[in-house]
């Protein structure tokens, strides 16, 4: 097993394990145009921020941090940040500038308010970026620059019994590496919240995860929800899961064994190594979004039925260990764990073998997602906007 990998190192010490240019549109009006300028430039990846003016509160803090934490993801060589307000357009290359990360920032208003204008200045800086990041070079780097966000969605009973608890391995080997790694789905540690407390490194850090997964319960019960159904969701029960606190226990199966270092919130990084959870919503692209905006530069996402979504930066790699999903070559994996599943291998065997591909994508190996196009970030609401 090897203890390094090959990847990006940034200015700002920070390291990715891809070299994207990001074409970012800050607010809802430019959305389409950053799609257009980024398909037009080889490696461009598109993220789009639909929301920006009458955004206050969490909303505002969320929104306005996500623009530079997108733009200084590890695996982001270069950003062009393309808007439709110059007041954030200015703060935001503010605080990217100090990074040294190669970035450029243009908007509407500076194009007379025409889209065609801003698209063709947009590719023209986007070209020029994507050149200048075109010369960097992978270098050998230690396990402990990593950090995984551990997701799972149309899970089943093989979620619960191999998948997750192979993903829990993992993520003690990267804790015991020095790397990091975060789980987060507030909702779905209902019923086993006091397994995670017990673990805490803290007594305050115990407080907050029940803390937390009180308050998802109670905007479930103030909002009338009955969480059956819901959560789990209706191809959760087809696939064998009867409640909340079932699917609970599979979910927290995938951080592992070490002491859980914190709860973070949404979007907000770890502060070293270790075990990490995340207050976060359920819904997988919310989810997945959170763990990109901490820096996470890989996602490891379980499935038993099979789930086609992916991270726009993040290489995600899909795992399933249901031996009729993993026989089903119409649903791509990229990681079978159905011989765990079996009984024909030890998850300690398949853990190694899951270790061994994780190094592998962080080094450069595609996953199904990006080669599909599947990639996309999704970031939380939280309140009405003015």
């Amino acid at each position: 097993m090897g203890t390094t990998f090959a990847g990006y190192v940034r200015a700002d010490g920070s390291v990715g394990v891809r070299n994207h240019l990001l074409v970012l549109s800050t607010g809802g009006m430019t959305g389409r145009t950053a799609r257009r300028i980024a398909a037009s430039v080889g490696g461009a990846v598109a993220v789009t921020l639909p929301y920006c003016s009458g955004l206050f509160g969490d909303d505002l803090t969320v929104h306005r941090a996500a623009i530079h934490r997108f733009a200084l993801h590890p695996n982001v060589g270069a950003a062009l940040l393309v808007g439709d307000n110059p007041t954030v357009m200015q703060a935001a290359l503010a605080e990217i500038a100090p990074s040294g990360r190669p970035h450029r920032g243009i908007t509407l208003d500076e194009c007379g308010h025409d889209a065609l204008t801003l698209t063709g200045r947009g590719i023209r800086a986007a070209a020029g970026l994507a050149l200048g990041i075109s010369r960097e070079r992978r270098q050998p780097v230690p396990l402990s620059a990593l950090r995984l966000g551990l997701e799972c969605g149309r899970s089943d009973p093989s979620s619960g019994l191999v998948a997750n608890p192979l993903l829990g391995l993992t993520s003690d080997w990267l804790a015991d590496a020095g790397g990091a790694a975060i789980i987060g789905e507030t909702m779905e540690w209902l019923g086993a919240e006091d397994l995670l407390a017990a673990r805490a490194r803290t007594p305050g850090v115990a407080r907050s995860l029940r803390g937390a997964v009180l308050r998802r319960e109670r905007l479930a019960i103030e909002a009338g929800i009955d969480l059956t159904g819901s959560n789990p969701g209706p191809t959760n029960i087809a696939a064998g899961l009867s409640s909340i606190e079932e699917k609970s226990l599979g979910n927290i199966a995938k951080s592992g064994s070490r002491p859980i270092e914190g709860v973070l919130g949404y979007g907000e990084a770890p502060a070293g190594a270790g075990m990490w959870t995340m207050d976060a919503a359920a819904y997988a692209p919310e989810s997945v979004t959170g763990f990109v905006l901490a820096g996470a530069q890989m996602i490891l996402f379980t499935t038993g039925v099979g789930n086609p979504y992916g991270s726009a930066l993040a290489p995600t790699v899909k795992l399933s260990a249901n031996p009729e999903t993993c026989r089903d070559r119409n649903v791509p994996l990229d990681f079978d764990a159905s011989a765990a599943f079996r009984g024909e291998q030890s998850l300690a065997e398949a853990a190694e073998s899951l270790q061994e591909c994780i190094i592998d994508v962080a080094s450069g190996s595609a996953t199904w997602s990006e080669i599909l196009l599947e990639g996309d970030e999704v970031l939380s609401r939280f309140g009405p906007a003015l």
